[in-house]
């Protein structure tokens, strides 16, 4: 047998992703298996993409203050939408005494944790609980998680650097995790991995979930990037924050799957068709 080539390139890793799963669970009644983690973040606008989501989770957790949120979207007006709320978690200085009075009267069954760390955020606090129960595996248990990336630009940037906190694993064992801020869904790429993307099933239509706009963000360090089902492709592209930055890129109406490789990590963005 022939000795591989010095210049032969080593296939990378296939990491596959289904996104639009989460916001549109398939028709074989096989549903996604997440967690679903609500921050503390106006949601108000989002209630409907909000509830289809809850519906779907089998884990729901709120950090702190996010439970005066869910009841003041659903719990005061009579809307039972999220009383089948798991956890309650941090060191509960922001939930009102209504909300947690709410979320511990039965028939709601929710669990208030007090966990106090000084170190540690509200975010952080609610994904090391939901971790905790659900063990790294081949699979993990992925994480959905609500927030918002208006208003302050500290709180936005924060939300981002908790992706790079909690996507360490270079193999997804502890499971994915995809925010979404209300107009996109957002997910880490780790880098020296080969990420297969599916954004539709079908031709382009009205069962599409993602709007055209994708974008690439080496939020952290400069990467190179190669990408396949963009309107602009690239190939081993530098790319970095005061350098070139792949935004505002278009998914092609014949794209059902988007390939993209990184030698940093870089954060993916998709904008979500309203629905």
């Amino acid at each position: 047998m022939a000795a591989c080539s010095p210049q032969e390139k080593k296939a990378s890793p296939i990491i596959e992703w289904n996104p639009a799963d989460i916001i549109r669970p398939p028709s074989n009644d096989a549903l996604p298996d997440y967690a679903l983690l609500i921050l503390n973040q106006p949601i108000h606008n989002h209630v409907a993409m909000i509830k289809r989501l809850w519906n779907h989770a089998s884990f729901r957790i709120a950090a702190d203050g996010a439970a005066n949120c869910l009841h003041d979207v659903a719990g005061i007006h009579a809307d039972p939408s999220f009383d089948d709320l798991d956890v309650i978690i941090g060191d509960l200085d922001s939930i009102s005494q209504v909300a947690r009075n709410y979320y511990e009267t039965p028939p709601r069954r929710t669990n208030v944790i007090y966990y106090r760390d000084d170190y540690s955020t509200d975010f952080a606090k609610a994904v090391e609980h939901t971790r905790a129960r659900y063990p790294p595996s081949p699979k993990g248990k992925d994480i959905v998680v609500v927030g918002s990336l208006g208003g302050r630009v500290d709180h936005g940037i924060s939300q981002l650097h908790h992706l790079y906190m909690f996507q360490s694993d270079p193999n997804y064992n502890e499971g994915k995790m995809y925010f979404f801020s209300g107009e996109s869904l957002t997910f880490m790429l780790k880098a020296g991995r080969k990420h297969v993307i599916r954004v539709r099933d079908g031709p382009a239509g009205d069962k599409d979930v993602f709007a055209k706009w994708v974008g690439i963000l080496p939020v952290k360090e400069p990467s190179r990037i190669t990408t396949k089902g963009l309107e602009w492709d690239v190939t081993d592209w530098p790319t970095e924050f005061g350098g070139q930055m792949s935004t505002s890129n278009h998914i092609l109406p014949e794209t059902r799957v988007i390939e993209v490789e990184a030698t940093k990590d870089v954060l993916f963005t998709m904008s979500l068709r309203q629905m």
